[in-house]
């Protein structure tokens, strides 16, 4: 299943990021600013063609609109932890990666617990 508000939130940010507007990119587009706000809200449904355009409008490539929806998608968020960490000082890095250790471990940790309770999932 297609996670629509995942695309436009990711549209939105990328709208934002390349400080354009609604209007802006509707015009780049060739979309209704309703139909902008559709998007970026998750209540409109896009074509293929639509992401491209919107894709292009934006200099971004398609991946990191649907990264949300693709299972190999790591690139864009190792791109996204990349751009998170930029501004951040030594001491913060340190900080997060540990806070980045343990969630990975108890993610696992979950993942032994349901195995072993629920031995057919």
């Amino acid at each position: 299943m297609i996670d629509y508000s995942a695309i436009g939130l990711r549209v939105k940010i990328a709208r934002i990021r390349a400080k354009k507007t609604q209007e802006v990119l509707a015009n780049e587009t060739g979309f209704s600013v309703v139909h902008i706000s559709n998007i970026e809200t998750g209540n409109a449904k896009l074509s293929l063609p639509a992401i491209v355009s919107i894709a292009n409008a934006l200099s971004v490539s398609v991946d990191e609109l649907l990264c949300d929806n693709v299972v190999q998608s790591n690139a864009v968020f190792c791109r996204e932890a990349q751009e998170i960490l930029s501004d951040c000082s030594p001491y913060d890095i340190r900080i997060l990666l540990d806070v980045l250790k343990s969630t990975k471990e108890a993610l696992r940790k979950d993942e032994r617990f349901r195995k072993n309770t629920h031995p057919e999932n």
